[in-house]
Formats: C-alpha cells, structure tokens, sequence
C-alpha cells in the first residue's frame, strides 16, 4: 500500500507540479488511512472497499483531539474531513487513470459543504505601521521590511516569498517572475516603496547574509540560508508585534489586505484573479463580500440618512 502511495506522491511532485505543502498534507492523510487499514488486516488496495472509506472516515470524525492546552478535547473539524476525503478521491482518480487499480471506489464520497470564511484583512492604518522603515536598519530588518513591503504590493504567498530567486525579479522594470501553485508562472508589477525597500536590502542587507554556500534565494535568514516556512512567519509576526498591531495576523492576512484594499479602490476582479494565482474566478470571488462589507459601513458612518 505505501508503494502506491508513494507512486502517487511522485505524480502529484513532478506531473502536477503541487507544492510542497500539498504533497506533505496528502501524504500524511493516506498514511493515516494505511496504518488504520493495516490495524483491520488490510493489506493491499484492491481488497479496500467504499465500506472500508466510510468507515474510516466515521472514525475519524468521532476521533477527539486535545486542545491548544492539553487539557480538553474536541472533535476534528470538518475542514479535516473535508481533506481526507479530497486526499481519497486525488489518490483513487490518479490510480484508475494509470490503471494500478480496478476499480475507482472514491468516487462516489461527497464532499461536505464548507463554510466559506471570508478573508481577514489589515486595516491602511495597520499597513501603515507594519511598513514603517526598519530603526535601526541592521540586515536582517531590512531584509523583513523587504518581505513585508513586497508581500503586501504584490501579493505573494509565504512559499512563493521564500522560493523567490534572484533572477525573477526586475526591479528596474518594476515586476518580477513568480512560479505559483501548479508550477504556474505569472508577472506581478512591483510598487515604488517595495522596489525601494527591495534595492536596499539587496545594496546593504543582502551581502552581509550572503555565505559561500548561500543559494540565490532573494530572502536569507541570518546563517545564509533560505527561509524555512516557520521561521519566516515567526520573523513577520516579530514586526506585528513590534508595530504594535495586537490582532491575531496569519500568513495569508497580507495577500488578503492586498487583494482587497486593491478592490476597494476600484480594481476589476479579472485582474485581482491575475494577481494573485487563482485558477478560478469563485476562488477570487469571495473578496466581494469583503469589499461590500465595508462599503456598507462607510455608507452608514457617513451618509445623512444611513
């Protein structure tokens, strides 16, 4: 079952291009399923059936977990659910197109409904503060201030940030090449404060990271090295808080303020799609809802007759 597994990985890292994360996330789901199938003397896919998948999905829907502090428990999310079950049906569409099994027995689980959570977003005061220039301006604050200002003016996932080499960016032309999900390229434009704060750390930040085994990422962290996912969250989370900004603020909280604050002063929605990746229009679509939010309240914070 594991050699299946792994011929899946193969697929999804070198045929559909997904990212790392993706790859690690599915991989760690259809672990979860073999281990439990090994416990029932499961040992070969062909002998797993629908019965098999529902009942492993019950399992895990009844399964309690601890709490942040160790001490409650709680069932898991539907938005587990909902992965485990998209990781079944991405692993069983893979293996009937390349006939490694019979029959496709996935392709009847449905997907649950998801709530859509609309997408949290910086306030321009907020912005304004977390971009405020480095003091003192020592070359690893320069080199925050340079992904900070750069992930705001265009939109770029954490991966995306820490994958970014050298050669994409063409600042004197104001836009760099970015390789997104799906191994798909798109140009983003660059504005004047993020080529700026970018020139700065690559004249008098950059060269005093740099080590001769340093590769030609753009963002280094203070051995040299590319950023792991996790260090480079933790060092923007050091800036918020150094900004004095007390909300929670997750990785995205960047891409969302750029997607809506570019919606809220009047940017077509095709282009936003454009700007940030998305495959599908309804993927972007949900920062309507955002804008229009806020159009309400600034409709009754200043109209007469609100």
């Amino acid at each position: 079952m594991r050699e299946l597994i792994e011929d899946f990985l193969q697929y999804l890292r070198h045929e559909r291009g997904q990212s790392e994360l993706t790859q690690k996330t599915y991989a760690a789901l259809l672990e979860k399923f073999r281990r439990w199938a090994q416990a029932r003397e499961l040992s070969d896919w062909r002998a797993v059936t629908l019965s098999h998948l529902t009942a492993f999905l019950q399992h895990e829907r009844e399964r309690t977990i601890a709490d942040a502090a160790g001490h409650r428990r709680r069932q898991l999310s539907p938005e587990s659910v909902y992965l485990q079950i998209a990781a079944f049906r991405a692993f069983y569409r893979f293996c009937e197109s390349e006939h490694l099994l019979p029959v496709n027995v996935a392709e009847n689980l449905s997907l649950p409904r998801r709530w859509q959570r609309l997408p949290k977003a910086l306030t321009h005061a907020e912005i304004q503060r977390l971009l405020a220039p480095p003091n003192p301006a020592t070359p690893a604050a320069l080199c925050d201030h340079a992904v900070l200002e750069l992930a705001y003016a265009s939109g770029l996932r954490l991966a995306e940030l820490r994958q970014l080499r050298l050669e994409q960016l063409h600042l004197d032309a104001g836009f760099l090449n970015v390789i997104g999900k799906g191994n798909k390229e798109r140009v983003l434009p660059v504005g004047r404060k993020a080529v700026e704060a970018l020139q700065r750390y690559l004249a008098a930040g950059r060269p005093e990271l740099v080590t001769p085994r340093s590769p030609a990422n753009v963002f280094l962290s203070r051995r040299g090295t590319p950023f792991a996912a996790v260090t480079l969250w933790l060092r923007i989370k050091r800036r918020v808080r150094l900004a004095g900004i007390e909300r929670n603020v997750t990785p995205h909280m960047l891409r969302h303020s750029f997607a809506t604050h570019l919606l809220e002063h009047g940017a077509d929605l095709r282009v936003i799609q454009e700007l940030l990746g998305h495959a599908s229009i309804s993927t972007t679509e949900v920062y309507t809802h955002v804008a229009g939010r806020r159009l309400r309240q600034i409709h009754r914070q200043f109209h007469p007759r609100a």
